[in-house]
């Protein structure tokens, strides 16, 4: 044998090992790598079927809280029916009552954690605007709000829609009204304001309805602070509230 032969036989059988070692490596990657990929199936199939199971159990749920507040309705309705005066009450908690059924909708569709904002002002102001001539300007950034936020805004754009159907801007032809928020990126805080133009003279009212009660109570269960201003030109809503408070999922 050759002396070049020599001093290669060392680096051969070195070359040859190292061509051994990296096959085991291989075969174990590729033992590894099937059995993680089968057990990616297994926990692939469990979350389907887990998802599955969520989503009916939503819409079972769903079904029977739209089952109960139709109920709650019609009880309403034949226990108010014969009472004098009670037609305005009746009209109130039935419309209550829809806006908690729309809100509800909302969050079927994301799964009963949260919903849009902006879909919530729009769902929420559908039934009371008019597509010939429309009474709403909405804009906003999105924000993806809680179940319970979802609720809340909803339950407020009700009434301040209902109010102003009876007494504000949405009685009169000419009544329009801008729903407008922002978010503060410094102070993390959005700020929602309702404003009414072109309506009836505003005068403050003698004293809280209910209605005025409910909604700022909703303000503050959302830690938010809530100012309503019976300006002579319309009237406005303003609500600010920390972001998390919206957003959090607790």
């Amino acid at each position: 044998m050759s002396e070049v032969n020599l001093l290669q036989a060392p680096q051969q059988d070195a070359l040859a090992a190292e061509n051994a070692s990296l096959r085991l490596l291989l075969t174990a990657a590729e033992i590894n790598a099937s059995g993680l990929l089968r057990q990616a199936g297994i926990d692939a199939r469990e979350r389907e079927a887990s998802e599955k199971l969520q989503k009916l159990i939503l819409e079972e749920l769903h079904h029977r809280i739209k089952n109960t507040l139709a109920t709650v309705s019609a009880i309403v309705s034949q226990s108010l029916r014969h009472v004098s005066g009670a037609e305005h009450a009746q009209h109130a908690i039935e419309g209550r009552l829809l806006a908690l059924g729309r809100a509800h909708d909302l969050l079927l569709q994301g799964g009963w954690s949260s919903a849009d904002l902006g879909k919530i002002v729009r769902g929420a102001t559908e039934a009371f605007d008019d597509p010939d001539a429309p009474k709403f300007r909405i804009a906003g950034p999105d924000i993806e709000m809680n179940s319970g936020a979802v609720l809340a805004v909803a339950m407020t754009l009700n009434e301040l829609c209902t109010n102003a159907t009876k007494f504000g801007a949405l009685s009169v032809a000419t009544g329009t009204v801008a729903i407008l928020w922002t978010l503060d990126p410094v102070t993390q805080r959005l700020r929602l304001t309702w404003t009414e133009n072109n309506g009836p003279v505003v005068h403050p009212p003698e004293k809280r309805s209910f209605g005025t009660r409910l909604i700022e109570t909703l303000g503050k269960q959302l830690k938010g602070d809530v100012r309503l201003s019976y300006l002579p030109a319309g009237f406005v809503y303003a609500f600010e509230v920390p972001l998390d408070c919206l957003t959090s999922a607790a």
